[in-house]
């Protein structure tokens, strides 16, 4: 009469029915992290953009955007929009969020590089509530050289 040794099951039959849920998560969390990196990165670009940086700049120190908004005012982080350069020429369209003591807005933002000079089409906030506060000295500022 021969004897059936039941085979010992291998570590994958014994762990898989917490290894593939862990393996699961740990995918989902590295895509997060990718996606969360990538995010993190346009929103720096652009906030560490000249246009940004210049308009933000101006409304931050406009009376008329203190007055409404009260100080300090702060950017929100979601900034909408888009800036290209190429050399010397570029565009930007921004909508910038503001939050200040007494209200918020949103700081809009046209502008348009030419010869190495940004020249602000739109540089205006607009207050929850409905007011309108357009920027003073919206000309030509020139891009630091790095």
């Amino acid at each position: 009469m021969s004897t059936h040794v039941p085979a010992h099951p291998n570590w994958w039959q014994r762990n898989w029915k917490w290894c593939v849920p862990v393996l699961g998560a740990l995918l989902l969390a590295l895509f997060a992290a990718f996606v969360f990196g990538i995010v993190a990165l346009v929103f720096g670009a652009i906030k560490s953009s000249a246009p940004y940086q210049q308009a933000l700049t101006r409304a931050q120190s406009d009376p008329a955007v203190i007055a409404a908004l009260g100080e300090p005012i702060r950017a929100g982080f979601f900034v909408q929009g888009n800036i290209s350069t190429s050399g010397a020429s570029g565009e930007a369209d921004l909508a910038i969020p503001l939050d200040g003591a007494r209200a918020d807005g949103t700081l809009y933002v046209v502008a348009e590089k030419r010869a190495g000079e940004w020249r602000y089409e739109t540089l205006a906030v607009n207050v929850d509530g409905g007011e309108r506060v357009v920027l003073e000295g919206g000309s030509a500022s020139p891009e630091p050289t790095p």
